[in-house]
């Protein structure tokens, strides 16, 4: 069987089984852009043709259209944790919408079973942008979202993995939606301490309260950093001492 042969067969299927034509296009183009990169043979990576439409089909809604039964969740990280936190909770099927005003990930998850997502995080600032979008683009990368420098891409995983992309038993919405790393959480603490100085110094000329505000922030600032070092030792240990970002 040829790849194009394979690839009719495949779209055949999908729509057969009510993925939208918009989808089973997206899709074919991926899954193609995929071997294109490989090398390898359709049905050998991939399996029979109608056997891999029914892990596919229907696994996400095409992107833009809504679906009233997705999960909706919104989270952030910082700089020195996101592409780990998007790895984690791409292979927890969330599938990034965009970035909103405050740089947090706007994500949306299929109900039942659901597709992983790899991302990938890269420069985008003045004479990159094309050249990465040029490299990226044919290889199934959709841009999604911007943030200071940096460019965000993400396709279902289905494109480089292919049926281990699905999820069968998604994992519960996380109840947390901020994920700082140590070094984020240092930043953090850094930058408050320097605002409390400087609040101190301004109202410092007003006496005594000012320096009771002063000192109650270098004193919150000290039980922030210890409380991020008590998180992170807990952390290390839950991984059963391994090292940790």
């Amino acid at each position: 069987m040829t790849t194009d042969t394979y690839f009719e067969e495949l779209a055949r299927a999908l729509r057969g089984s009510g993925v939208p034509e918009a989808q089973v296009a997206a899709t074919v183009e991926d899954l193609r852009g995929h071997l294109a990169q490989t090398g390898a043979d359709a049905r050998a990576e991939f399996g029979p043709a109608a056997a891999f439409a029914a892990q596919l089909g229907g696994l996400a809604p095409p992107p833009g259209e809504p679906d009233e039964r997705a999960e909706r969740w919104t989270w952030t990280t910082d700089l020195f944790n996101d592409r780990r936190m998007l790895e984690v909770h791409g292979d927890q099927g969330w599938e990034v919408e965009s970035l909103d005003a405050l740089g947090r990930f706007v994500c949306r998850r299929a109900p039942g079973v659901a597709l992983r997502w790899e991302y990938r995080r890269e420069v985008v600032s003045g004479r990159r942008r094309d050249k990465v979008l040029g490299e990226l683009e044919p290889e199934g990368w959709e841009l999604f979202g911007e943030w200071l420098v940096y460019g965000y891409f993400k396709r279902p995983k289905a494109a480089s993995a292919g049926p281990a992309g699905e999820l069968a038993a998604p994992p519960a919405t996380p109840r947390e939606w901020l994920f700082l790393s140590r070094r984020g959480k240092v930043a953090l603490v850094i930058w408050g301490v320097a605002v409390l100085a400087v609040l101190g110094a301004a109202l410092s000329g007003l006496g005594l309260p000012g320096y009771v505000i002063a000192l109650f922030g270098v004193g919150w600032a000290i039980s922030a950093t210890y409380t991020a070092k008590l998180e992170s030792e807990a952390g290390y240990a839950r991984r059963g001492g391994s090292a940790g970002r």
